[in-house]
């Protein structure tokens, strides 16, 4: 399998149970990957391949359930044969280190179950799914963007961003085109450094690409790491010294790393914490929102505060608990597990990992025309199936839409398309909200 893949994807032996793309790619670490479906084939073969511009080259992924496939694609003429190996050498050495490939995730897995009965019931829907090592400094841009945000905007925001200050790297066409084939090629960026961030004009520009308050967050932050950590370049890897500083956090505790990060404009608790766990190798470190919250009182008995139900507004004192109350559940790599109940808690992964419901035969029909003159009991019990295979269709809608957002984000971000880059929860809440009535009616209809 590995051998017969594509041309020019080196393959490294890796089970999507260790790690799965498609979840961890999506779920609202990153905003940079751009996801591009193949032509389907029989078998196991890889279905997307996903593309992350770094400063000099795009690094190109492709997953089977046993294989990580992945390549490099550089500017200009193309390389020797030992420039080639030299560079593949480099994308799998950074591969290993932002997917943390060193940390074996079945055994975390079985550690968890263990602990705790509610992650043992997600654990083989969600499975392969861990925390990336981000660079510090994107990380932290992208986290300021997420305040009162959504993932699809977020990543729009954080591309428009890239696309406005830092130059093509190159264009390529999506994966089913030849390359030397132009036509629907998309440019990639990479992630401009602080100083290009700092000057007051920023503020304006990010403005008018929809950035709102965070504009403000953003310019005075960069213009902060820049005046007080310096923003010449610190080694060949063509990183500003800000960004050396900013990376440096890894190497302090918790409390003083988080305590750093507080200083910035923009940044509280939860966009400090976030920052900690995905870029900083603070894994214990869990970010709470009202959303975690609302996960911690319904599966682990935390205790509202006057009837709130986790939707009242987050104090340091509710953050402290709700903090404490899971990491002495899921103890040292407490945040990666957080991550995995976050993502399963996800609308756009509602459906993930299950089998869509069989098709209703002429027999069932037939089945259920005689059960209009059965019993009352037999009809409740026939209006409660349908009730279920009801909320199983409005389940799949929802991710339907949900993936229909995610395809038009990934087309306008490549082709900076406006008009397909608006927000999608709209749509999400009418599907839910339909959903919602229609069950209400027929809970009604039933009662009658």
């Amino acid at each position: 399998m590995a051998s017969s893949v594509l041309a020019g994807f080196r393959a490294l032996p890796l089970s999507d149970v260790q790690l799965s793309l498609a979840v961890v790619l999506k779920c609202g670490q990153s905003f940079r990957w751009t996801c591009y479906p193949l032509p389907s084939s029989p078998g196991t073969s890889p279905t997307h391949e996903y593309r992350l511009c770094l400063r000099d080259r795009v690094v190109c992924l492709r997953q089977s359930s046993d294989y990580l496939f992945y390549r490099s694609v550089f500017p200009g003429e193309h390389l020797s044969a030992e420039q080639e190996a030299a560079s593949d050498e480099e994308t799998l050495i950074w591969l290993k280190d932002y997917f943390q490939l060193d940390v074996d995730l079945l055994k975390l897995y079985d550690q968890w179950s263990d602990r705790d009965q509610v992650f043992n019931k997600l654990k083989s829907r969600f499975s392969g799914i861990r925390v990336l090592r981000q660079d510090p400094w994107e990380n932290l841009v992208s986290f300021i963007c997420s305040s009162n945000n959504n993932i699809p905007r977020i990543t729009k925001m954080v591309h428009a961003l890239c696309k406005q200050y830092s130059p093509s790297l190159i264009s390529l066409p999506p994966p089913e085109l030849s390359e030397s084939d132009s036509q629907g090629s998309a440019g990639y960026h990479s992630f401009p450094p602080p100083s290009l961030l700092a000057a007051p004009e920023v503020k304006s520009t990010l403005r008018g690409l929809g950035f709102g308050y965070r504009a403000d967050y953003i310019q005075r932050t960069a213009k902060m790491l820049v005046d007080t950590h310096g923003s010449s370049i610190s080694n060949s890897e063509s990183r500003e010294k800000c960004e050396e500083w900013l990376t440096g956090l890894r190497g302090m505790s918790t409390e003083a790393a988080r305590e750093e990060l507080l200083k910035f404009v923009g940044v509280g608790r939860k966009v400090a914490d976030c920052v900690l766990l995905m870029s900083l190798d603070k894994k214990e470190v869990i970010p709470v929102d009202t959303h975690v919250h609302q996960i911690a009182i319904k599966h682990y008995g935390l205790r509202t505060v006057g009837g709130s139900k986790g939707k009242g507004a987050m104090t340091p004192r509710i953050y402290n608990e709700v903090a404490t109350k899971l990491a002495d559940i899921w103890g040292g790599y407490a945040g990666w597990a957080h991550t995995v109940l976050f993502t399963a808690d996800l609308k756009a992964f509602s459906s993930f990992g299950i089998e869509p419901p069989t098709p209703a035969t002429s027999v069932m029909n037939v089945g259920a025309s005689t059960l209009t003159s059965s019993s009352p009991s037999k009809r409740k019990h026939s209006e409660t199936q349908n009730e279920v295979e009801m909320q199983k269709k409005v389940i799949l809608m929802g991710a339907a839409v949900a993936a229909i957002a995610a395809a038009a984000t990934a087309v306008a971000v490549a082709h900076d398309i406006p008009s397909l880059l608006e927000d999608d929860s709209d749509v999400i809440s009418s599907v839910e909200e339909d959903a919602n009535s229609l069950t209400s009616r027929r809970v009604k209809r039933r009662r009658c």
